[in-house]
């Protein structure tokens, strides 16, 4: 996404979720025209929808049509979001951290980072959501920066503060996710940016409650062979998100990556988890939310 034609997913991070990303404008004469009874979806794979991208659209609107899509999901919501798509039979696969920028890799984030997972931990068993988000962080912008840190020693403090929490996502069955992003567009300097850091960190945490969230949008732009990757990673894989490449757009014909064969090799790895629809609208947003359930119902 080109930071001067968009806002970020970081920037409604800032604002907690009041951007101006994804406005919604009812489409003109849809409920004066018969239309023809919808498809039953297959429903071989769980679809949500991620909230920042849709931040116009009033989320009880938003929630109704989710239903009516056919999405069971819409996640990286607050604690109090959660609850108010709960009426609609929604459930929240992705509670939502505050930051990005400031995460487990630096050890001065660790008394905030820990408090909040752990308040989202308890939050999700007591409403039986499936996983929580946290973020490694930055690497620093400036190499001379005194704060300067590599990937390696990085990768040890998110061990360690991962470590410190860890214990409670077990005791309560809730999976700690981390996101992995590009820094090659859209994150610049963001020290997760590669699936081979991830699983290096998964393995030295060693609990089956922390796992990646494998952005496929992110993942493409970084280092391509999704399929190959998704394969190969499924043990440390417990979240999915879409994305448009280029541009972070609708997920069909207009980008590069055929979603209908991903989608079938992440079944077939035998995920039984969501997949978060995460892409900026350029047409009438619930229209391309629809398409977007459509391509990926397989």
């Amino acid at each position: 996404m080109k930071k001067k034609a968009l806002l970020s997913r970081r920037s409604v991070l800032q604002t907690a979720g009041l951007g101006m990303v994804g406005a919604w404008v009812a489409p003109a004469l849809a409920a004066d025209k018969p239309q023809d009874e919808p498809s039953k979806p297959k429903g071989n794979i769980k679809q949500s929808i991620c909230q920042w991208c849709y931040g116009n659209i009033p989320l009880e609107k938003l929630a109704a049509e989710a239903v009516k899509i056919g999405y069971k999901s819409i996640e990286l919501l607050t604690i109090d979001q959660c609850k108010t798509i709960k009426p609609f039979g929604l459930t929240c696969a992705m509670i939502r951290c505050k930051s990005i920028s400031d995460g487990l890799n630096r050890k001065e984030n660790h008394d905030w980072i820990e408090k909040e997972l752990r308040t989202n931990i308890e939050f999700a068993a007591e409403e039986g959501l499936p996983n929580v988000i946290c973020m490694s962080g930055n690497r620093p912008s400036n190499l001379t920066d005194d704060k300067g840190l590599s990937d390696e020693e990085g990768l040890e403090n998110c061990a360690i503060g991962l470590k410190r929490v860890v214990g409670l996502a077990e005791e309560k069955k809730v999976t700690i996710c981390m996101e992995g992003l590009n820094s090659k567009v859209d994150h610049k300097d963001y020290m997760y940016d590669y699936t081979k850091w991830g699983v290096a960190l998964v393995k030295k945490v060693g609990s089956p409650r922390f796992k990646l969230l494998y952005d496929i949008y992110h993942m493409q732009i970084m280092e391509g062979d999704v399929i190959r990757t998704i394969q190969n990673d499924k043990e440390y894989i417990a979240h999915f998100h879409t994305g448009g490449v280029p541009g972070r757009h609708e997920i069909d014909e207009t980008q590069e990556l055929h979603y209908p064969a991903i989608v079938k090799a992440i079944l077939d790895t035998g995920y039984t988890g969501y997949l978060g629809q995460e892409f900026i609208p350029k047409r009438e947003p619930i229209q391309s939310l629809a398409q977007g359930f459509r391509i990926c119902d397989v």
